[in-house]
């Protein structure tokens, strides 16, 4: 079975600019789970999770994981809820090494922005909605993750060096 780096972590939290960096650094092809899914469903997460509601996306999610993990090596950004679910967490646990990407919530408000394409961050205010939910998935993220990398203030260069390292002793 094809081995897989999979990055998990919360929005913001630098999964989709570290997969692409260190694809490129390893010369992979790389992905981005909820862009895939938006594109087989044809249209936004926001929108998709608006209509159909989260249980439903959660059920393309693994479909689209199942995919990806029987596919060739690769780097995988993944939502910030994937380990919602066990199936999803054993998955990418038995198909590679999965990278729990850390950011403290203030980093997080400060990367996201205004997070309008964000379904969870829809109403509240959003420190205090991505304190709560980073308090709800901790566990999970910890449960999930081979290993783990801050990235609060760290270069994305840096990021992706000690993601090879630890890629280097995993494999």
């Amino acid at each position: 079975m094809a081995q897989h780096i999979w990055l998990i972590g919360m929005m913001g939290s630098g999964k989709s600019t570290v997969a692409r960096h260190l694809g490129e650094r390893l010369e992979w092809e790389w992905l981005d789970l909820d862009e895939m899914i938006s594109k087989q469903v044809g249209t936004s997460i926001t929108g998709f999770w608006a209509d159909l509601g989260e249980d439903e996306f959660r059920d393309i999610e693994i479909a689209a994981l199942r995919e990806v993990a029987s596919g060739a090596s690769r780097v995988v950004a993944t939502g910030g809820g994937v380990v919602v679910r066990d199936d999803n967490v054993a998955m990418m646990r038995s198909s590679g090494l999965v990278v729990w990407l850390q950011a403290s919530p203030k980093v997080l408000v400060r990367r996201i922005g205004a997070g309008a394409d964000r379904p969870l961050l829809q109403e509240g205010e959003r420190l205090a909605t991505l304190t709560s939910i980073l308090g709800a998935r901790r566990s999970a993220y910890d449960g999930a993750a081979h290993v783990s990398v801050m990235t609060d203030d760290v270069p994305v260069g840096t990021i992706v060096d000690r993601i090879e390292e630890l890629w280097n002793e995993f494999a």
